[in-house]
């Protein structure tokens, strides 16, 4: 779908109407008593009423019914998602996993929320803290339904095949290589165009930020001015044969009736909206001297903890850079780490394991499991030229990262049958090269 508009800047404060509506919002005031066209006055809020300005987060909606208009809600029970993380025995391991298969159509229609399947993850959401990662593979468009979260925000990454999402505050097309977010409470429907397949980070207790710059200065990284919100776009229209609403509530879904389109807010303002990002627009910051820095100079997300410095979870990217450090062993160093690492692959040749680190999969190194280049990487770059490099062109490689131990769940080891068992021989060739005469 071509042409769809977008506002720009990442927590801006932003205002829009749908141009079918002109002068929908309300002039100077939130709630008034009879709203322009006759509408609903709404208020969305993502953060507690008394926070910090900074931090306050909320938006308005104008809409031609509220979304109180619905029958209860009654368990679904055709979900794969869940936050039982002592399903099965804990597992330290390297873990890889092979691309995820998605269901092939027209004999097995799976859409979005039907093939979503929880990975890993930590924490729980009635506490409002933890994380989980999931993986979608989907091949048939949402019809009738939409979905939100009451859990947490939702960090989408397409893989394969593009996303046209609509929300309540109008729609995004979603490609590889871009990712969006949506945040809490936010209701939203994904159209596909074909076989489809992703990875989401959902993260309860706290919303993505920016990160902080420090040292690096005002600029780099991702520009704010390049996350793009949706403009207001409403649908009038009667669903006499009911329309879904899904609620992911306690990490469990559940589905409500209603005869109408929720997507029917014709104008918005506010700071707390849906919005996508494109991964090439990242500026890349770099070592170009010696040694390696370290991946958080990657970072493009994060979503904070209370303890200084240290994440709920990071979003982090490995573009396309040059590599110029002197005398210094460039591929990612030999590590064990006391955050886990989940890394995926949306496209090309991830430079440390290029054999068997698949787009579509993933692999997971949890909190002090070693990990690093494989074998045949070692070799390669410890022998090579040092001089400037293309590195990672044509890929993109990714990571979520958090502060929590995650629990693998029973699909990510077993039920699913993509588990590389295969993984940690890619370590095995490593041999010693220690020679006590030779300094």
């Amino acid at each position: 779908m071509t042409g769809l508009q977008y506002l720009s800047g990442f927590g801006n404060e932003h205002v829009s109407e749908d141009p079918r509506c002109p002068g929908a919002l309300p002039e100077g005031q939130n709630n008034p008593q009879v709203c322009p066209y006759g509408l609903y006055a709404e208020q969305l809020s993502g953060s507690a009423f008394t926070c910090p300005r900074p931090t306050n987060k909320r938006s308005w909606l104008y809409r031609i019914l509220p979304s109180v208009c619905h029958k209860p809600f009654k368990p679904l029970e055709d979900g794969h998602l869940t936050n039982d993380w002592d399903e099965i025995e804990p597992d330290p391991n390297q873990l890889r996993w092979k691309p995820f298969e998605i269901p092939k159509a027209p004999h097995n229609k799976i859409d979005f929320v039907s093939g979503l399947y929880t990975l890993c993850g930590a924490g729980e959401p009635r506490g409002r803290n933890g994380i989980a990662v999931h993986i979608f593979v989907c091949n048939a468009s949402m019809i009738d339904r939409c979905l939100y979260n009451s859990d947490g925000d939702f960090l989408i990454v397409p893989q394969q095949g593009k996303l046209l999402i609509t929300t309540e505050f109008g729609k995004m097309l979603v490609e590889p290589n871009e990712i969006c977010v949506i945040q809490q409470g936010m209701r939203f429907s994904v159209e596909v165009f074909g076989e489809t397949r992703g990875y989401i980070l959902e993260v309860y207790g706290a919303h993505f930020e920016l990160p902080d710059l420090g040292p690096i200065g005002a600029n780099g990284l991702a520009n704010p001015r390049d996350f793009l919100v949706p403009v207001a776009w409403y649908e009038d229209r009667q669903v006499p044969g009911g329309y879904t609403v899904i609620s992911k509530y306690q990490g469990k879904l559940f589905a409500a009736q209603q005869d109408f389109s929720p997507f029917n807010v014709v104008a918005w303002h506010g700071n707390y909206t849906p919005y996508k990002y494109h991964l090439e627009k990242f500026m890349v910051i770099n070592a170009v001297a010696f040694d390696h820095a370290d991946p958080s100079i990657f970072t493009v997300l994060t979503a904070k903890t209370t303890r200084a410095g240290v994440a709920l979870a990071d979003f982090v990217i490995f573009p396309p850079r040059w590599g110029v450090a002197n005398n210094t062993f460039r591929p990612p160093y030999y590590h064990r780490n006391c955050m886990s690492e989940f890394m995926g692959l949306i496209k090309g040749h991830y430079e440390a394991k290029e054999e068997g680190f698949q787009p579509g999969g993933g692999s997971l190194h949890s909190m002090m499991t070693p990990h690093g280049p494989d074998a045949d990487c070692f070799e390669k770059a410890s022998k090579a030229k040092l001089e400037p490099e293309r590195v990672a062109d044509g890929t993109m490689a990714f990571m979520f990262e958090s502060s929590l131990s995650l629990a693998v769940t029973k699909w990510g080891l077993q039920t699913s049958n993509r588990l590389d068992k295969n993984y940690y021989k890619c370590w095995e060739p490593l041999k010693s090269h220690f020679n006590p005469k030779c300094k």
